[in-house]
């Protein structure tokens, strides 16, 4: 009897089909994809892993914090920002092959995507929506509230975002490095003002780790710019 065996498809000498507007020497859309998908499951296993411990932790410690509370506040507004740095860093990551900028872009999607999974998993544990009516930085109080009116806590314009995607090779390096330098400092203002309001000892922790890490990496980040001006 004769079985019939299913060939499979024969490359072409032609190589890989170039999509109109793509870019191969920045990536192609399943390299994007793949890098999206692997901060995505960063960002999910946190969730799980922190929910389910923290879910423990909750059930025989002190009251959860209010809906208005620094510390609900700090893990609304900080996932957000967190999760802006993860964008910019995917964004160079695919337009640059420069290895100390995707190194620490990567470095940076990745710690980011994780911490932020960690604040997600408390405000479900608490009970508390992961968005507020409330202005954001409200939470800020005092003269952290003050300093939050007078800037945007370095968060990239949605004009600078779109300059960064339509840039590539060192420009898109200087352009990702001076929005991070930026981004990282308002961080550091955020955590200090959580250390200084907030309540929770797991929010001090995350805040106290956000606070030094994001400092040092300000340092890192400057001298990769200065050696590209």
């Amino acid at each position: 009897m004769t079985s019939s065996i299913p060939s499979s498809p024969v490359p072409t000498a032609s190589g890989p089909v170039r999509q109109p507007g793509s870019d191969v020497r920045f990536g192609s859309p399943r390299r994007r994809w793949l890098a999206a998908a692997s901060v995505a499951a960063v960002t999910l296993l946190a969730v799980i892993a922190v929910a389910a411990f923290a879910g423990y932790r909750v059930g025989a410690s002190v009251q959860a914090p209010a809906d208005d509370s620094a510390d609900a506040g700090f893990s609304r507004d900080m996932q957000t920002h967190h999760n802006q740095a993860v964008e910019l860093s995917l964004i160079v990551r695919d337009r640059t092959a420069d290895p100390a900028v995707r190194s620490v872009a990567y470095d940076i999607a990745t710690s980011q995507a994780q911490q932020s999974g960690q604040m997600y998993g408390w405000l479900s544990v608490w009970g508390l929506a992961q968005t507020s009516s409330t202005t954001s930085m409200a939470w800020m109080r005092g003269d952290h509230h003050a300093m939050a009116n007078a800037q945007s806590m370095g968060l990239a314009t949605p004009a600078q975002i779109q300059a960064l995607r339509r840039a590539s090779g060192p420009e898109a390096e200087r352009q990702f490095l001076t929005l991070m330098i930026a981004h990282h400092r308002g961080g550091v203002a955020m955590a200090q003002a959580a250390l200084d309001l907030a309540r929770r000892p797991e929010v001090h922790a995350l805040a106290g780790a956000i606070h030094t890490s994001q400092q040092s990496e300000i340092v890192q980040l400057q001298t990769l710019l200065t050696q590209r001006q």
